[in-house]
């Protein structure tokens, strides 16, 4: 990088900027949120493939350690992938976005929108104890989130492009 971009950068660069520098050159808001979804898809689809059926195997008298344990292990993960998740779907968002981001970002909005509205409510229910019928109704919006997840990937690679 020579000085001319340094002298210049308060001038040409805004808030939202189409581009940041990185140590390899340049990250754009597609790209950026291409790795966001991405990330948060890796981290979603293992939850419902891994994570919760095996949660879902605690039986009744162990679920609350188990619950709780849980709880506590994933909270930093979850505020990592949601806060990336947040920062690049706003980025894209302002940064005059395309058909394919618009896409994706609705992807992002329906995943989102089941974890505040159902997931997050579910698991606050479920720490008060094991509920059966509460659990099953966690597994299925939690497909829906993976689902939606992947979606959000799949169009975000066009996106890039």
């Amino acid at each position: 990088m020579d000085g001319r971009f340094v002298k210049d950068w308060p001038r040409s660069v805004s808030w939202f900027p189409p581009t940041l520098w990185c140590a390899h050159g340049m990250i754009t808001a597609p790209v950026a949120l291409l790795a966001a979804v991405a990330a948060h898809a890796g981290f979603q689809v293992s939850m419902t493939v891994l994570v919760y059926p095996a949660l879902a195997r605690v039986p009744g008298e162990g679920w609350a350690a188990a619950h709780a344990a849980h709880s506590r292990a994933i909270t930093a993960l979850v505020a990592v992938v949601y806060g990336l998740l947040a920062v690049a779907s706003g980025w894209a968002l302002f940064t005059g976005p395309g058909a394919w981001t618009l896409a994706c970002l609705a992807a992002v909005a329906v995943a989102v929108s089941v974890t505040v509205l159902l997931a997050a409510p579910a698991h606050g229910r479920l720490a008060a104890g094991h509920d059966p019928a509460l659990l099953q109704r966690l597994l299925r919006a939690d497909r829906v989130r993976a689902v939606a997840a992947v979606l959000a990937t799949l169009a975000a690679i066009p996106a890039v492009w």
